[in-house]
């Protein structure tokens, strides 16, 4: 009968410290993370951001750490810009800012303005497709779709920028262009074909 009492004794005193040691985490951790959030996480600034996408200049608010390739998708609707890795690794989301290629997943929105930004929605004229976009179609330099845009936005760069002198100088300067489906045959003959124009 005495073991019984005592063991009955260390188990009240285990629980004890145990469910002490528990009610004491929580405010513990919440207090580092408040610690952490207050002086190690940058903070959210809204800021006014007035772009110019395709022609049209927006006007808008977002937070100072957006990226470009989230303000096209989601505030101005432009889905045709892809978001692949979201690391600026495969280059689905391409765009050109100031007619250079720029990997919007990587830009912030705030470091356009000033700066005209063309997605694959403002290559064609109209409905009139750009030489690329043509080549694409004919050449079959696409499958599934989803890296297209990006492709296209990466080719024609590549075409005005002039390296197109040979197969292994366009596979270079698309090199940052990833093709899952494996369509990159197709990609360089349409680069060529604009390219020979």
């Amino acid at each position: 009968m005495p073991e019984k009492s005592n063991y009955s004794r260390r188990l009240f005193l285990k629980t004890s410290a145990m469910a002490a040691l528990l009610a004491a985490i929580p405010s513990s951790v919440k207090a580092f993370y408040n610690d952490v959030k207050t002086f190690i996480l940058p903070r959210k600034t809204v800021v006014p951001v007035k772009i110019s996408v395709n022609k049209k200049s927006y006007e808008l608010k977002s937070d100072s750490r957006t990226t470009l390739l989230d303000v096209l998708r989601e505030d101005l609707n432009l889905t045709g810009t892809k978001k692949g890795c979201d690391h600026g690794q495969c280059g689905a989301c391409t765009v050109h800012i100031d007619g250079e290629r720029a990997l919007s997943c990587l830009t912030l929105a705030v470091m356009v303005p000033g700066k005209e930004v063309t997605t694959i929605e403002g290559l064609a004229d109209g409905e009139k497709l750009h030489p690329m976009q043509e080549a694409f179609i004919e050449c079959d330099g696409f499958q599934c779709g989803y890296c297209t845009p990006g492709q296209i936005m990466s080719a024609v760069a590549c075409v005005n920028e002039g390296h197109t002198n040979s197969v292994e100088e366009i596979k270079e300067f698309m090199s940052g262009n990833l093709c899952r489906c494996g369509a990159y045959n197709g990609i360089v003959q349409s680069i060529q074909k604009v390219a020979a124009r």
